[in-house]
């Protein structure tokens, strides 16, 4: 007899720094690439959502809210959805099988917690959870500047073992007349880099100046 597949996803969560537009080209990104998803959005997050995006995101209706944000329906094998108050949710567990965690955008709060175990809300809990167990988890701060506080909390989650991947799109892959989008989509792609899956989001610096856009 065939055994199914257990599904192991990737938890992304949503923190309420400005830079939702980084958490939906991640999520595309790893949707592309036949990755399932686990998706956790903060209470300050849906405010930012909101103001960035004009979309609401609700839990009575995220699926709804999301195909609204991504601008594309989601299979339910492909997404599942954990209100960020529910520490009794799969994430919040180490023996909750995970490929590993994003964080994206981070907030100075959401690294703070992280960084110091406070475990909060299930976000910060279910990176604390994939921390401990040793699986590759991305933080992506997107602030400045920076507090000496902030340096800490980032330098603690570096030596917890996280990817600390500041949202500072390069230029090279675009040039000066980069759109927004592609700026976004280079974070996003630098994110996929660090879990060490293909995409497309970007062209790759190919060490030949002038040479116009190169090819993933």
């Amino acid at each position: 007899m065939t055994e199914t597949p257990v599904r192991t996803p990737f938890v992304v969560g949503v923190s309420g720094a400005s830079g939702t537009p980084y958490a939906a080209s991640v999520i595309t990104g790893l949707l592309d690439a036949g990755l399932p998803v686990d998706l956790i959005v903060s209470r300050a997050a849906r405010l930012t959502l909101l103001d960035e995006t004009g979309n609401a995101f609700r839990d009575a209706h995220w699926r709804a809210d999301l195909a609204a944000w991504l601008d594309r329906d989601v299979e339910p094998d492909d997404l599942a959805y954990w209100p960020a108050g529910d520490l009794a949710a799969g994430p919040s567990s180490g023996s909750y099988r995970t490929r590993g965690m994003v964080v994206v955008p981070a907030s100075t709060a959401a690294c703070a917690g992280i960084a110091v175990g406070l475990s909060k809300d299930l976000l910060q809990r279910a990176a604390e959870v994939n921390l401990k167990e040793r699986r590759p988890v991305v933080v992506v701060p997107r602030e400045t500047p920076v507090s000496r506080g902030h340096l800490q909390h980032l330098i603690a989650l570096i030596d917890a073992g996280a990817v600390v991947l500041p949202a500072s799109p390069g230029f090279y892959a675009s040039g000066a007349s980069a759109s927004g989008r592609q700026l976004v989509d280079f974070v996003a792609g630098k994110v996929l880099d660090a879990l060490g899956i293909t995409h497309s989001l970007f062209s790759r610096w190919r060490g030949e100046l002038g040479s116009g856009r190169a090819s993933v």
